[in-house]
C-alpha cells in the first residue's frame, strides 16, 4: 500500500517485484493515479507465496472501507514510515 502522507490518499496494488515497482512509482514512470496524487510512500506490504494469493488479498483489501485500511497500516507501521528503504 502506498500513501502520499499520513492518513492521506492510499493506493493498493500487487506486483512480483516490489522494489522495482516502488522505484517506478517514486520516479514517476507510471502515469495515472499514483503520479497524479503523488502517492509514493510505501506504508504497508505483504509477501505471498503465489501471485494468485497476492491478487486475492489485494482484492480483499480494496473492498474494505477506508477505516479498515488505515487500521491495517497503523497496526504494522504506526509512524507511517516509508518502508521502501527497508526492502
Amino acid at each position: 500500500m502506498l500513501a502520499n502522507k499520513r492518513n492521506g490518499t492510499i493506493y493498493t496494488g500487487v506486483t512480483s517485484d516490489l522494489p522495482d515497482r516502488i522505484f517506478k512509482h517514486k520516479s514517476g514512470a507510471f502515469e495515472g493515479f499514483t503520479k497524479k496524487y503523488h502517492v509514493h510512500v510505501l506504508v504497508y506490504y505483504e509477501v505471498h507465496s503465489t501471485m494468485i494469493d497476492a491478487i486475492e488479498r489485494e482484492k480483499q483489501i480494496k473492498s474494505w472501507p477506508r477505516v479498515e485500511k488505515l487500521k491495517l497500516i497503523e497496526k504494522g507501521n504506526p509512524q507511517w514510515r516509508d518502508l521502501y528503504d527497508e526492502l
